[in-house]
Formats: C-alpha cells, structure tokens, sequence
C-alpha cells in the first residue's frame, strides 16, 4: 500500500512540474507579444512620422552587455524601439528558462542521463550567444 502512495504522490509531483513548464512556454509568449505590441504602438506615436533612411547600413559594434544595458535603460525610459527589443528577449528566454526548469526536474527525478543532455544544450546556448555577438 505504501509504495502505490509514492507512485501516486510522484507522478501528482511531475504533473504539476510539467504544468508549470507549459504555463511557463504560454505566459512567456503573451508577455513577450504584449511588450513587444506595446514598444510598437509607443515607438509609431513617437517616430511614425518619420521616414527611414535604408540606403545607408549602420553597423551595431557592441557587445552584448552593452546592447541589454542600452535596452534596458530604453525600456526604463519608456523607449518604444527598446520595448520592442525588450519583449523580444523575453521570447528568447521563454525557451531558455524552459530548458533550465527541465534541468531542475530531471534533478529531482535523479535522471541523470537527461540532466547531462539538458548541461549540453546549455552549454550549447551559452555558447552561441557568446560567439553570435563576437566579431
């Protein structure tokens, strides 16, 4: 009788975790989406009269934290173009932080197989963001 119990209250727990990861994945996205839709309607009531110049690239040569700490400060200040980019972060990190709570799932599952393939796509994102903003 005891161990129908412990089956019981452990497929309870992994439910409600993976509850949690699907609410995580659909409230990243709308937040994501309402940030984004906001920094959009505040960027056109501020610049939708003027008219960009495309014939002329600018290169952005900055590194990553100097572009988060420049959006940041934007989307403080109630820039729109940083909120859009802010509400853009937030979709990136919506699956990221998915990632990281399966981490910690199959940690409390002592599935240890799937917690050094969850290390290895970590390592691969953080690879890629460190590389993708290098020159």
């Amino acid at each position: 009788m005891e161990k129908s119990n412990m089956v019981q209250e452990e497929k309870f727990g992994e439910k409600d975790f993976q509850t949690i990861i699907g609410n995580l994945l659909r409230y990243g996205v709308w937040i994501s989406l309402s940030v984004a839709f906001l920094g959009g309607i505040v960027y056109l009531l501020h610049n939708g009269n003027q008219i960009e110049d495309y014939s002329v690239f600018k290169e952005n040569d900055r590194n990553i934290f100097e572009v988060i700490a420049a959006i940041y400060n934007g989307a403080i200040q109630g820039n729109g173009e940083s909120l859009i980019f802010t509400g853009i972060i937030f979709l990136f990190l919506t699956p990221v932080l998915r990632v990281l709570l399966s981490l910690f799932s199959f940690l409390l599952e002592k599935d240890y197989l799937y917690v050094c393939i969850t290390l290895i796509v970590i390592m691969i994102i953080i690879t890629s963001i460190s590389f993708g903003f290098s020159h």
